[in-house]
């Protein structure tokens, strides 16, 4: 009889795990990102911010302060092997961010957040960002040709997403002039890492974390003015409309850069 070691078991950074690790769907931080940004600035009622912040946030300074962001990635690992495959390294996403702060220092809450492939949906489990299935598109500059906008006064970007086939929110954006990164661009981002138990008698993890960056990198910021909808399809979800813009402000069109290196335990 031939007796086989049986040490670890299969091992993996995620699901599903495998003999040598390679199977996981997910590969290990650093994430290295590069995208194209349509981010507009609104506002919500302060009221309603709040029920979304949990326990250690408060709305700061700016309250109310939101911002819808539809965008464009291209990622890698360390080690750049998605970029043979270009299936596997891009994606669009849209995120609706809320300003807040954690002991006074200034943040952005990511209430509800959707993408249009599979690992990025499991990634963002994995930072805690609560991200769903969604169909996203915007428009992208364009540099000859008239089949897209100039990065440059005039040029008009849009965005969109829909989810189940209703189309659930749109923006757009009117460039006007050189800009500073909008403010909501420029903070950690905190998440709840929550996970149910699966015994019932254990209680779910829940905990509050920061993400941290480095490489961050601006391109061209251009501003001018926003607009953004949330439609009937809010039906999916009637606590998404809680977030609906009551007032809408500044529209920005940038490129952006960034590795995620993970996170950080809050208290």
């Amino acid at each position: 009889m031939t007796t086989v070691a049986h040490d670890t078991g299969p091992i993996g950074y995620s699901l599903p795990l495998s003999p040598s690790g390679n199977s996981s769907m997910i590969t290990p931080p650093p994430w290295h990102f590069s995208g194209e940004v349509v981010m507009v600035d609104y506002r919500v009622d302060p009221a309603a911010a709040l029920r979304f912040l949990p326990p250690g946030l408060e709305l700061g300074p700016d309250p109310g302060a939101a911002a819808a962001v539809f965008a464009e990635w291209q990622w890698c690992s360390d080690s750049g092997a998605e970029l043979e495959d270009p299936v596997r390294c891009r994606f669009s996403e849209f995120l609706i961010l809320l300003a807040c702060t954690y002991r006074g220092e200034p943040m952005a809450r990511c209430p509800y957040a959707w993408v249009d492939q599979a690992v990025p949906l499991m990634r963002g489990w994995i930072q805690g960002m609560p991200k769903q299935h969604g169909s996203v598109h915007l428009t992208r500059p364009v540099r000859v040709g008239r089949a897209g906008p100039r990065l440059g006064p005039g040029g008009r970007f849009t965005g969109s997403v829909a989810v189940h086939d209703r189309r659930l929110a749109e923006a757009g954006v009117v460039v006007r002039e050189r800009s500073e990164p909008p403010a909501l661009h420029r903070v950690p981002l905190v998440h709840n890492r929550f996970f149910p138990g699966w015994d019932p008698a254990e209680p779910p993890m829940n905990q509050l974390v920061a993400s941290e960056v480095t490489g961050v990198e601006f391109g061209e910021v251009w501003a001018g003015s926003g607009e953004v909808r949330f439609l009937s399809g809010v039906d999916i979800d009637p606590d998404l409309a809680l977030l609906a813009p009551v007032e809408v402000g500044s529209g920005y069109v940038f490129s952006y850069a960034e590795t995620l290196l993970g996170g950080r335990r809050l208290a």
